[in-house]
């Protein structure tokens, strides 16, 4: 018997139909005989609908039609308990629908199993699984519909994984049961070398490596959350992404885990990969927003007053840019999430005084283009292709962050979409 773990996203079981054919797709893997946990997602826009009434709840819409400041530190702990309830309908669904098709079923929710995690209320991160009596219903046939996004905090309080964190849920399962593999259903049939709404010539990649994969998804590629790729590469979890849209009757991997070609997306270890291109994809995130401090003091210390708030108030930085020194002060510039930016320039007003910048202005125009391959290992002059085929579209570069296998650079968003196609072009991910 091979335990599975299947995750369906939010657009998977939107509503009642597609928890149905969800329903379906379990079933194939039940009939199969295998063992089976089902990780969800909140329904389609649910969750959108519970952060506007956490929002609304604290006053940000009155204060925003009313020209009015309010703070944006309201309590994450109860912000925790509100979103954290779209993932329990959706699992009791999944469960009664399941019920009825004769398939021994139950709903689970994070505190059930329980799914343990630190006290980082919005962005917790799971610290353990108990799963000895999940294993033990699922090996006796039921399958367990757990509620993803959630787990259990420090003084019995609901936590949820940040954005995403579904997947996370589902990876952090798979380990914990040393399940044979974990499906990530979403609606997309695997992971492409770029969007596909932007380059139509965009192609499937039939597997891609962890790092490639933690790249893709952390340089702004939707299909999966970064945290879950990270825990999957520390774990040895292979993830197959693939589509909930394709018909129930279709199985697993088939003959691609023997070397042909399958169903979505494995994601696996580098060495499963027989040959590697010097790009592997190209991705790109919007949702990026810039700070700039004027004028700080350059000095050792300051950048720790920087982003020392930032790290307390669980605001992630991405990329970093400081100016060169002028009469002793200089200008520091850095990226976050667009729906962090009112937090971290709220955190920023608040330690002015010990930081000491003349000026802060905060942006959300940019956008963020990287292109990722394990070949750049060992293939030099990449950087300068990357370049200079931006400067001839005319495309200004106002950042650079590069990794072993990644070179990113911030460009206005108004050229994010020909920015992808030109790079995906010079790569040769056109064609196959």
């Amino acid at each position: 018997m091979s335990l599975l773990v299947l995750k369906f996203g939010g657009t998977s079981v939107a509503d009642l139909d597609r928890i149905r054919n969800a329903a379906c797709h379990v079933k194939r893997e039940v009939d199969a005989g295998h063992a089976i946990a089902v990780v969800v997602s909140a329904m389609a826009g649910q969750t959108n609908q519970l952060v506007s009434l956490v929002e609304e709840a604290w006053g940000f819409k009155a204060a925003k039609q009313n020209g009015r400041a309010v703070s944006a530190q309201y309590d994450c702990r109860e912000y925790d308990a509100v979103v954290a309830s779209g993932e329990q309908v959706t699992s009791g669904l999944l469960a009664l629908v399941l019920q009825s098709m004769g398939v021994a079923a139950r709903s689970w929710q994070g505190w059930q199993i329980p799914l343990y995690t630190d006290d980082a209320h919005r962005s917790a991160r799971i610290t353990g699984v108990a799963v000895d009596e999940l294993r033990m219903r699922m090996t006796a046939g039921e399958v367990a519909v757990i509620a993803g996004f959630q787990g259990i905090a420090p003084g019995n309080r609901i936590s949820t994984l940040g954005r995403g964190g579904s997947d996370t849920s589902a990876v952090a399962l798979a380990a914990a049961l040393s399940a044979d593999r974990c499906d990530v259903y979403t609606d997309v049939d695997g992971v492409y070398t770029t969007d596909p709404r932007v380059v139509p010539k965009a192609h499937r990649l039939d597997r891609i490596s962890y790092e490639e994969m933690l790249e893709m998804a952390s340089q702004g590629a939707k299909v999966l959350q970064t945290r879950s790729v990270e825990l999957a590469m520390q774990k040895g979890v292979r993830v197959l992404v693939r589509s909930s849209f394709d018909s129930p009757d279709l199985g697993g991997r088939g003959k691609e885990d023997a070397g042909g070609t399958g169903l979505g997306t494995l994601v696996c270890h580098e060495d499963d990969i027989v040959e590697q291109n010097v790009v592997s994809g190209i991705a790109y995130a919007r949702d990026e927003a810039k700070v700039t401090l004027l004028k700080i003091a350059d000095k050792p210390g300051v950048a720790a007053q920087v982003f020392g708030p930032l790290a307390d108030a669980n605001i992630n930085v991405d990329m970093i840019v400081q100016n060169v020194s002028e009469d002793g002060f200089t200008d520091l510039t850095f990226t976050v999430q667009s729906a962090d930016l009112d937090r971290a320039l709220e955190v920023l007003r608040n330690a002015k005084s010990k930081i000491g910048y003349l000026d802060m202005r905060g942006s959300t125009d940019i956008a963020k283009v990287s292109a990722i391959g394990v070949g750049m290992r060992s293939h030099a002059g990449v950087a300068a292709q990357m370049f200079g085929a931006l400067a001839e579209k005319g495309i200004n570069i106002e950042a650079i962050s590069t990794s072993e296998i990644k070179i990113s650079v911030l460009i206005d968003a108004a050229y994010s979409e020909l920015a992808v196609r030109t790079l995906h072009s010079l790569f040769g991910l056109d064609s196959r």
